[in-house]
């Protein structure tokens, strides 16, 4: 890290030093004309370039399990062709030593993901890595899918998934199609470590362009997952202006659906996302032109993809007008589809229901019930891949994984053929997904689920919060007394230690852990209902418990003094 200066106006020596030793070694002429610019500004006694540029040499972008995802610009901080460059020499190093011969690389329709792809593609082949790129711009899972169809040793995603407009990302995946977890990240972040200067990075433009075929397979494979069914189902769709649209229209109408209405003016690829503050259907607002095109059309549907359509958010007509569901509602119609297509077909479910352990626990009921494995995980989908045996997994961030064979990672359009499925089949029984989340209401007790996030620019609060919860968790909660308090950190459960703290209450849990990505703490909760009469009745006593244990986690973590804390 560079050192601090306390006249922020005056830019320190050093970092002047390695700006302009950045500078010099930078191959984008876009980022080269912007540090030179914020260095002529900083020289000149300009306080807040001087104070930009402290922070985009302040260390430098970690590889970890997810990868890289940073701000777009120069410096060490942020996502740039130097910073990628050093990535992929660094995991092209880690492949050589570990056996790995061929990769493939893949991107979204982000700002510079073409060229950090190219670019990377050329670094594998400068090292005598085969390398291949795919044609465009296409969803992540058509790049997990393509891992395992080419026998890559690794692939390489650049997106940075529903993050806002100036972020980008590096996402690797190794042997199997799945994300990178532990030890890997740390060797291949201990190559990246050991990469010299970028002039001394061999490069090669012997690499391979894919065609059309791979996603001919992808679509193919993600159709045939389907039965032959019912197909009447009449759905909105919106790709966020992602890369989802084209690549689930298609699979869309090969599977015999009617084509869905789009959300035109979120169909085409757009990196600088026009008609959302933030690309994730589950930001407020995010949604709104969806539900106002399902009720000018009466929709039976609303699919959703994020910009890189490996989430699938869903909407449903209910009660004279349409809300979103939560991940969690989404894990477990699929989950119970899953069940009951193998009991409509004859041919029962086998295997292992996964979820991760912030997500609602209804799946372990279904899966139980239905003499099916039951695993739970880290946060994450890099985890939920491993469980062995998975048929289906989930998280209730919105990923779905409902073909582990042939791709091992969240898939948006996959899930949500298996969602257009699902509804037309309820559809022509005169029945709709709300009567299913009720029928499993009423069998298994009204599962509902919240979250609570605590954003601060206080650091080391997050540290403290989450430290004094260890140290002095509460007894009661919302009137209820804490029965368990896991310190997640210790491991457990047959899972690895993560730094998280759950709660366990009579019928309810609350998890706390921090944000993976963001200077947050993020807040799970969960409240169990029995339902004696009307699913109504009891979806409102859920609500309010739920926010009774909203208010009372916030209150708990409130008292963690700050001077900078937003709950």
């Amino acid at each position: 890290m560079l050192p601090d200066t306390a006249d922020r106006s005056k830019p320190d020596s050093a970092l002047l030093e390695t700006a302009r030793a950045w500078l010099a070694e930078d191959p984008d002429p876009a980022t080269a004309s912007e540090l030179s610019a914020l260095l002529s500004r900083a020289e000149a006694g300009d306080g807040a370039a001087t104070t930009e540029l402290v922070d985009a040499f302040d260390g430098s972008l970690q590889f970890g399990t997810a990868g890289l995802r940073g701000r777009l610009g120069p410096g060490s901080n942020r996502m740039n062709r130097v910073v990628v460059a050093r990535a992929a020499a660094g995991l092209a190093a880690y492949l050589l030593a570990n056996g790995g011969t061929a990769v493939v690389v893949g991107y979204d329709a982000r700002r510079n993901s073409d060229v950090f792809a190219r670019d990377t593609a050329r670094i594998m082949a400068g090292a005598g890595i085969a390398a291949s790129v795919l044609p465009t711009a296409l969803p992540t899972p058509v790049l997990a899918f393509a891992i395992r169809e080419s026998g890559c040793a690794a692939g390489v995603m650049v997106t940075a998934s529903h993050n806002p407009p100036d972020d980008n990302g590096y996402k690797v995946y190794l042997g199997d199609g799945s994300q990178i977890v532990p030890p890997a990240d740390a060797d291949i972040s201990a190559c990246i470590a050991a990469v010299g200067p970028l002039a001394s990075i061999p490069q090669s433009d012997d690499y391979e362009v894919l065609g059309g075929n791979l996603v001919d397979a992808y679509v193919a494979r993600a159709v045939s997952l389907l039965g032959d069914g019912p197909r009447e189902v009449s759905a909105v769709y919106t790709a966020m202006h992602g890369v989802g649209g084209e690549v689930f229209m298609r699979a869309v109408e090969e599977a015999g659906f009617r084509v869905p209405s789009k959300v035109a003016a979120q169909f085409e690829p757009d990196g600088r996302f026009p008609t959302v503050s933030f690309p994730n259907p589950e930001e407020p607002g995010a949604m709104d032109l969806s539900l106002g095109e399902a009720r000018a059309h009466g929709a039976d549907v609303i699919i959703a993809n994020d910009p890189d359509a490996d989430r699938c958010a869903v909407g449903i007509h209910c009660g004279g007008d349409y809300r979103m569901l939560s991940g969690d509602e989404v894990g477990a119609l699929l989950g119970w589809w899953i069940v009951e297509r193998g009991r409509r077909d004859g041919v029962p479910a086998a295997g292992v229901f996964a979820e991760s352990i912030v997500s609602g626990t209804l799946l372990e009921r279904i899966a139980t019930d239905a003499g099916l494995g039951y695993a739970t995980t880290l946060t994450g989908f890099k985890w939920i891949s491993k469980v062995a045996g998975l048929r289906f997994g989930y998280e209730e961030a919105l990923g779905y994984c409902v073909d582990p064979a042939a791709v091992k990672d969240k898939d948006g359009i996959s899930a949500a053929l298996l969602i257009l499925e699902m509804v037309a089949a309820l559809k022509a029984q005169d029945e709709a997904p709300q009567d299913v989340l009720d029928a499993l209401a009423r069998k298994y007790g009204l599962y509902a689920t919240s979250q609570l996030s605590v954003r601060t620019s206080d650091l080391a609060r997050i540290a403290a919060m989450m430290a004094r919860l260890r140290a002095d968790p509460p007894t009661v909660l919302a009137g209820r007394e804490v029965l368990v308090v896991d310190d997640l950190e210790k491991g457990g459960d047959g899972l690895p230690p993560t730094d998280g703290v759950r709660l366990t209450l009579r019928n309810a849990r609350v998890i706390v852990r921090p944000s993976g990505t963001e200077p947050k703490l993020k807040c799970y909760l969960q409240v169990v209902v029995p339902v004696a009469g009307d699913v109504v009745d009891a979806e409102a006593i859920a609500r309010s418990e739920l926010d009774a244990l909203r208010a009372g986690i916030a209150e708990v973590l409130a008292a963690v003094p700050s001077t900078a804390a937003e709950i």
